[in-house]
């Protein structure tokens, strides 16, 4: 890391929140996430000097483009500002993340503002379904598929069973847990949810099938919802009255980029121990860059789940297991909140919902509430280094960072 990036402050909307109920799109959902943010961290929207949005597909879902724009319209203070908009399905918001550093890293801006944000529950299930395929590659995957990402998402589960075999029950598991812990978060889209006994098994009636072998409970719902953060130089933070020694830090990043199609990133991996060599690029890049040695010096771990088997994907991708032994990490409780690595401890996409632009920006509110001690119910005892990874697609586009004070 060429500067200290450092966290200011972060907020969540209610991802449980319907707005369209509210006839409010994606501006007022902006705003509702910038107002918090503002308000909690205790400065004035002037003291913003550059703002980067995250957004996938709101031309597709609200026929709006120009999301810079709306957001300048947050506040007066934010009319003239530079703004730019960042793309790249469920990794916009860390597109976004990227930027904003870039930016203070040059020496650009000292304040920037990041916000995540996605409209996605006015839609009917298949026409979000639809808009959301167009993160795969148009015309040529899924086509005979109903839904685009479970169908996708089961390719990757198919390639497991082929190469090491697959953990059905352990997979299954991971979305028990992740369930669980949203049912704790005052935030989360299924924090009121019920789930009666055989909602986690193959019970056709209270999990029936989706595509595959994933049911519905091994699938993250859409959701509408923005987060936000504040990214400051220490020279910013100095300024406006907070100690960077109390602050969390943005550490070390990853960021890599496949191929588009699925079946070219398992053909070029087929002669490699793991399944997507750049996933756990991207998890070093960021270790190495916070100067650790392993995932073995991290504490929390905030990880992209919006199927079972993406986590099933994370957890050896880490180097929590070898290959295709993600099973033993959650046989033995190691992923769970009392666990030596606790993963997705707030119900990660699962259990609070995946907003998809918002979801890269929401990891890291949370991997900054951990640091700084203010996860709630969700906390984990004594966290000092938490790290990220976001995907977009499938697996297409890959980020990660390591969160923790300096």
């Amino acid at each position: 890391m060429s500067k200290p990036v450092f966290i200011l402050g972060q907020s969540q909307t209610d991802f449980a929140r319907h707005w369209g109920r509210e006839n409010a799109g994606l501006f007022e959902i902006m705003q509702s996430a910038v107002g918090e943010l503002l308000n909690s961290s205790g400065i004035h929207a002037s003291a913003i000097e550059a703002a980067h949005v995250g957004n996938f597909m709101g031309e597709l879902t609200n026929g709006q483009g120009q999301l810079g724009g709306v957001l300048a319209a947050v506040d007066p203070a934010f009319h003239g500002l530079p703004i730019s908009r960042h793309e790249a399905a469920c990794a916009s918001g860390s597109m976004a993340i990227l930027a904003a550093m870039a930016d203070i890293e040059a020496g650009r801006y000292d304040c920037v503002l990041v916000v995540g944000v996605e409209q996605e529950r006015h839609l009917g299930g298949d026409v979000a379904a639809q808009h959301m395929a167009s993160a795969a590659w148009a015309g040529e995957e899924s086509t005979a598929a109903k839904f685009c990402w479970p169908w996708m998402f089961d390719g990757l589960a198919a390639e497991y069973e082929r190469r090491y075999g697959l953990n059905e029950a352990a997979m299954r598991e991971i979305g028990k847990i992740n369930f669980a812990n949203g049912k704790d978060n005052p935030l989360a889209q299924t924090r009121d949810w019920q789930f009666p006994e055989g909602s986690f098994n193959t019970d056709d009636g209270r999990n029936p099938p989706v595509e595959g072998r994933l049911r519905r409970n091994d699938c993250a719902g859409f959701t509408d919802g923005a987060a936000a953060v504040i990214l400051v130089s220490e020279a910013a933070a100095r300024k406006l009255g907070a100690s960077t020694a109390s602050l969390p830090q943005i550490l070390g990043w990853g960021h890599t980029t496949a191929t588009m199609r699925q079946r070219d990133k398992l053909a070029l991996s087929l002669h490699d121990a793991l399944i997507f060599p750049h996933v756990s690029k991207a998890i070093k890049d960021a270790q190495r860059r916070a100067g650790l040695h392993s995932t073995a010096d991290i504490d929390v771990i905030e990880t992209h789940d919006c199927f079972t088997i993406t986590e099933y994907m994370a957890i050896d991708h880490f180097g929590i297991t070898p290959p295709g032994q993600s099973w033993q990490a959650v046989e033995d409780g190691r992923i769970t909140r009392s666990g030596s690595i606790p993963i997705n401890p707030g119900g990660g996409l699962m259990g609070q919902g995946h907003p998809v632009g918002a979801t890269g920006v929401r990891m890291l509110a949370d991997a900054a509430r951990q640091i700084n001690s203010s996860a709630g119910s969700s906390q984990i005892e004594g966290a000092k280094r938490a790290q990220i990874l976001n995907l977009g697609g499938s697996a297409t586009t890959i980020a990660s960072f390591v969160v923790g004070l300096r």
